[in-house]
């Protein structure tokens, strides 16, 4: 995929930006998916989780921090830390549990976590582009 901006007209479109960056994605690789609230992230990575054999529901962890997802090709986390500003009072511990080298990580909002995602992610920026229609950037 290299560096690459795509613009996508509904969340099925977005979805299947996800499915196709899946194919691509390793065990321990993370990916970094930022965006303003809205901008089709979690839709992104529902995309991204049922290319790789998720069959339940995928839902933003907003209230939960992560949420695992296991049955597919291979152990995904998905990490919302938006209501973190930084890891500084939490456990040390609380991204490892998610972080594993067996399985893929898509981390939301990132910015509390950023010094302890270990090896450089791969990140997707998304963006409105009005009505329904999103700008998505993959930068490797």
């Amino acid at each position: 995929m290299g560096d690459g901006r795509t613009e996508t007209g509904s969340a099925a479109e977005t979805e299947a930006v996800g499915a196709r960056l899946a194919e691509r994605l390793g065990p321990g690789d993370v990916v970094i998916v930022s965006g303003e609230v809205g901008a089709g992230k979690t839709t992104l990575i529902r995309g991204a989780a049922r290319a790789l054999g998720v069959a339940e529901p995928v839902t933003s962890p907003t209230f939960t921090i992560g949420r695992r997802y296991t049955g597919g090709r291979l152990p995904i986390s998905h990490l919302d830390l938006y209501r973190l500003e930084d890891l500084d009072g939490e456990d040390p511990a609380l991204l490892d549990d998610y972080l594993g080298p067996d399985g893929v990580a898509f981390v939301e909002w990132p910015a509390a976590g950023a010094d302890r995602l270990g090896r450089p992610p791969l990140e997707v920026r998304l963006a409105h582009a009005g009505e329904e229609r999103r700008t998505i950037e993959i930068v490797e």
